[in-house]
């Protein structure tokens, strides 16, 4: 039993894995601001193609290109 309460007490204090986790979510919350950031940046860059497609459309068929 001693043995395994000293065990616990060593894990306790053991940081060894602490940078890495740390590291990890630091990682997991940019790739979040980066799929937001993406999201959005992807929408309104789809809305300002559509605009210039539709302006090709009108440009060619008001010159008589079918």
């Amino acid at each position: 039993m001693k043995h395994i309460l000293r065990c616990i007490a060593r894990m306790k204090r053991d940081q060894t894995g602490a940078t890495a986790i740390e590291y990890g979510l630091i990682m997991a919350l940019m790739t979040l601001a980066l799929v937001g950031a993406l999201s959005t940046t992807g929408a309104s860059t789809q809305d300002q193609w559509e605009g210039v497609a539709d302006q090709v459309k009108d440009a060619s068929e008001g010159a008589g290109v079918s």
